[in-house]
């Protein structure tokens, strides 16, 4: 072979080996579409799927949320009238009653208030995930707040050994959000203070820490919740487990609504406890409900006339 064949025989071999490599190369990428097609094929299935279990989760949360709505207004006729007729027979309309059938009918009255309080409270969490829950914001004063819960709570006082004391905030102000959501997360707080105490109190509190956020807290005597619980205290249906409360009937809603309402209103909850010395659960709102514009209270002057 001569001098001037070699070069381009090399020439060629090195052609024939880049064409080689550049064949491998293309099966390689050919490989890659077809498992990359799959792996869109085995994505979009997967997406299909997640859409298809998002669609059922959907539909049985509005389930759970319609048939609880609708037992819990099937239920509270027939309570109703329980309770109307547990009243009559009190009263002693149709004729004096002997010591143990008043006993036994008081029992009936409370019985059928535990359960008119459970169906409420399943009523309440219905219309909260089903987004039907209203807020009507408009101005109060703590002082008739803490006056309606202390006339509300006086007639159910039964335990001599216990006090509920409302104390008088250091600052009065004016809120402007829905006092009846308010007033229902208090109730639940104070209904379990009394439940899980024994003896002492329970202490109402409201204090301002600024001009926009105030904080009420419930304080009792009780006998408290050890501190593995304190982040479950808040989730639906959970029920501690001792004595006082296997004793105690309830849903374990009460206080899960409670958050629920508490972050409707822009707040949230919280609770500190010892186990044996009591415990402090606290709401935290702002004073102006988050996304209006409250009207002037009684006596204020809009602010662009008192700045003249």
């Amino acid at each position: 072979m001569s001098s001037v064949d070699r070069p381009a025989s090399a020439t060629a071999a090195a052609l024939a080996a880049l064409q080689e490599r550049l064949a491998e190369r293309e099966a390689e990428i050919a490989s890659l579409e077809v498992e990359l097609a799959e792996t869109n094929k085995g994505v979009v299935a997967l997406y299909a799927e997640l859409d298809e279990k998002a669609a059922q989760l959907r539909e049985a949360s509005e389930l759970k949320s319609r048939f609880l709505s609708y037992m819990s207004h099937e239920f509270r006729t027939p309570l109703g009238s329980i309770r109307s007729i547990g009243r009559i027979l009190l009263d002693e309309l149709d004729g004096p009653l002997l010591p143990e059938q008043r006993k036994q009918v008081e029992f009936i009255q409370s019985s059928s208030a535990e359960l008119t309080e459970m169906v409420n409270d399943l009523l309440d969490l219905a219309r909260v995930e089903a987004g039907r829950i209203t807020v009507s914001p408009a101005w109060f004063d703590m002082l008739d707040l803490f006056a309606a819960l202390r006339g509300m709570f006086k007639p159910i006082l039964q335990n001599d050994e216990v006090r509920l004391v409302f104390e008088e905030p250091e600052r009065v102000v004016r809120l402007y959000t829905d006092d009846k959501k308010v007033g229902q997360i208090l109730r639940n707080f104070i209904s379990n203070a009394l439940k899980f105490t024994q003896r002492g109190e329970v202490r109402v509190r409201a204090r301002v820490d600024d001009e926009d956020v105030v904080t009420f807290s419930v304080t009792d005597t009780g006998i408290g919740i050890a501190p593995e619980h304190l982040d479950s205290i808040f989730r639906d249906f959970i029920q501690l487990d001792s004595p006082l409360q296997r004793k105690l009937r309830g849903t374990g809603l009460g206080l899960s609504l409670s958050r629920r309402l508490a972050e409707i209103l822009g707040g949230g909850v919280s609770v500190e406890s010892e186990v044996g010395s009591g415990s402090t659960f606290f709401l935290r709102i702002p004073a102006r409900l988050p996304g209006t514009e409250p009207a002037p209270a009684a006596g204020e002057r809009p602010a662009r006339e008192g700045a003249r």
